[in-house]
């Protein structure tokens, strides 16, 4: 690829308008799991509420604390047991995307760069939550700065994020003195977790490089009072080396060459990042906090929407909720 006609090159850099058409496709997108009571995205959040509420969700047994006035009077004499009625109540939420744009990002080896991909999901994002009337705000971070958004329920709100990504976005590049700094994750998701103070949704976008204990822990804090997920951003090519080839690696002042076809930088360069995956994933088994596979080599629309629908019950509640797919194949 040549670094001076990146700029026309599809996939490399994203612009205003096509975040903007993502709109529409983002209406496909369902920000609720299939089951109400396990909302944990941006949208109208459901929860379990007795007595009378906006949606009724269910009849169940009666358990103790239950609102006597919740029961069902019918069911309960038919079935010679107490039941009572569960309704759902739908509450304002706020939504924070925080969106990675540093140099680690800027990789991809099929459709898109890894920095696309995140910006087209975090405007699909934006969209849907904008889209069912909630506000909307976030951090779009690169190696030196972050802009901060605050939430707001506005279509101006979801352009001044959009803008901010396509500002860093087209910032990217080899040659451009830019350089590698894995520690503005945690600056970022620190940023977050102070403006996310509770009942938030908290949707990451990165490849999280750069992730270590620190990272866990705050993703653990945040999602103690809010509901967080991650979306994994990664490109095959990280995880599945070719047997035979040439890998050039910059941090954009210096670069060299690997022979990654050589069996031994391979298997060092797949046992680092297969090492990034696993602790990463790890937070949906420990931490309660869904990790989803968002592949670079993949349509980010059509991925949102699988992936959305696929979302574990959160930490605590009935399930058991492990790492979706396992692996990122």
């Amino acid at each position: 690829m040549v670094v001076a006609s990146a700029t026309a090159v599809p996939g490399v850099y994203i612009d205003l308008d096509e975040l903007i058409a993502l709109e529409q496709r983002g209406r496909g997108v369902s920000f609720l799991p299939r089951q109400p009571v396990h909302s944990l995205l941006a949208g109208r959040y459901a929860s379990r509420m007795r007595g009378r509420g906006l949606n009724f969700e269910e009849i169940r047994d009666y358990r103790l604390g239950d609102d006597v006035r919740s029961i069902d009077w019918k069911v309960t004499s038919r079935l010679q047991k107490p039941h009572v009625r569960v309704f759902n109540e739908e509450r304002d939420r706020q939504g924070l995307l925080v969106i990675d744009q540093r140099l680690s990002m800027f990789f991809g080896s099929s459709l898109a760069m890894k920095s696309v991909t995140a910006a087209e999901a975090g405007a699909i994002g934006a969209w849907r939550i904008l889209g069912v009337s909630d506000r909307i705000g976030g951090i779009v971070f690169n190696d030196t700065d972050m802009a901060e958004v605050r939430p707001q329920r506005s279509r101006r709100a979801v352009l001044n994020l959009l803008g901010q990504i396509v500002a860093q976005n087209q910032a990217l590049g080899v040659g451009r003195g830019i350089v590698s700094a894995p520690a503005m994750l945690n600056r970022a998701l620190e940023r977050a977790r102070r403006l996310a103070l509770h009942d938030a949704t908290v949707i990451v976008i990165s490849d999280f490089d750069g992730a270590d204990e620190f990272t866990r822990r705050m993703v653990a804090d945040m999602a103690r009072h809010n509901s967080v997920i991650a979306l994994l951003v990664h490109d095959p090519l990280q995880s599945e080396l070719p047997a035979s080839a040439r890998m050039t690696v910059t941090d954009g002042e210096l670069q060299i060459v690997l022979e990654v076809g050589r069996e031994s930088v391979r298997k060092n360069i797949q046992e680092v990042t297969e090492a990034r995956l696993r602790s990463v994933f790890a937070w949906t088994r420990e931490l309660g906090v869904p990790v989803l596979p968002l592949s670079a080599a993949e349509d980010t629309a059509k991925q949102v929407q699988k992936l959305t629908g696929q979302i574990p019950p959160r930490h605590g509640q009935s399930g058991n909720p492990s790492a979706p797919g396992g692996a990122l194949g």
